[in-house]
């Protein structure tokens, strides 16, 4: 019997642009998915520079397409003509099955699509977008005294 070789590609580094941290204060992420972002070639060269903000963004399912909106994208300093409005539609990537998966969670009423995180995986641009739900000002204090709760018994051991 033939001796079967399997081949392990290195795993793509991941390096963080930006991170909504906000996001998880607001919202009760139920659900990740990761997605790739249509972009222009100013915005990826800003993007290395750190010049985004994912803090009042949303994603939206329009005509079986997923967009991204109200992210800013500073422009890119030595751009010119090439820059881009900063806080425009940006298109985002992925498959039929995943945005219809997606349709189907978000026809419950008060579930929306948040960006998470973006990052580079490999020379690609990757946003991690999540299926939330806004937390009411009760559920807010309940998570800050867990939080603290465990950051008190941390500090004792």
């Amino acid at each position: 019997m033939p001796e079967v070789r399997t081949f392990d590609a290195k795993p793509k580094a991941m390096k963080p642009i930006a991170d909504n941290r906000r996001a998880r204060h607001e919202y009760l992420i139920l659900d990740e998915i990761e997605v790739g972002v249509a972009l222009a070639g100013t915005e990826v060269k800003s993007l290395r520079q750190g010049k985004v903000q994912l803090s009042d963004g949303y994603a939206r399912i329009d005509n079986g397409e997923l967009w991204l909106e109200n992210v800013h994208i500073s422009p890119y300093t030595h751009g010119n003509r090439f820059n881009l409005e900063d806080k425009r539609k940006r298109k985002l990537l992925a498959h039929k099955r995943e945005i219809a998966r997606l349709g189907v969670k978000l026809r419950d009423a008060g579930l929306t699509l948040i960006p998470l995180r973006m990052y580079f995986k490999g020379n690609k641009v990757k946003l991690a977008i999540g299926v939330a739900r806004g937390k009411k000002d009760y559920d807010k204090r309940q998570a800050i005294k867990e939080r603290e709760a465990k950051r008190e018994v941390r500090e004792r051991v």
